[in-house]
């Protein structure tokens, strides 16, 4: 069983910061991606950044220099760091990570329970 278990969530001020962690218990399988995904009221689910095991990054343009996302291989955790939030990032932050077994081919994705972030303008 595949559990993730996100925190950091909330409300702040526009010009503010947060930070979102999550957290995998997987065995066996391999974790390959860690991303952080959101959706605000009325809009599609759209990626916000993710990081490979080796730690290379992608971001939406609209938080490139704004978010950091990193991650913690031993401890099988994904943070990202919100600065400069704008009323525009209010959202639920989704974690998401992709894991298996490339061995035998076997892929799979987990999703987190999802974790509100209300910027204030």
């Amino acid at each position: 069983q595949v559990q993730l278990v996100e925190s950091g969530g909330g409300l702040v001020q526009a010009g503010g910061s947060l930070r979102l962690s999550c957290a995998a218990s997987i065995s066996i399988f391999s974790i390959y991606v860690m991303g952080w995904y959101r959706q605000a009221p009325g809009k599609e689910r759209e990626l916000v950044a993710a990081i490979t095991g080796g730690g290379s990054t992608n971001y939406a343009g609209s938080v490139k220099d704004r978010f950091t996302i990193s991650r913690d291989n031993a401890k099988n955790t994904v943070y990202l760091q919100m600065n400069s939030l704008k009323s525009e990032d209010t959202a639920v932050y989704y974690c998401n990570v992709k894991y298996g077994d490339h061995v035998r081919y076997r892929f799979f994705e987990v999703w987190g329970q999802g974790t509100l972030v209300t910027v204030s303008s």
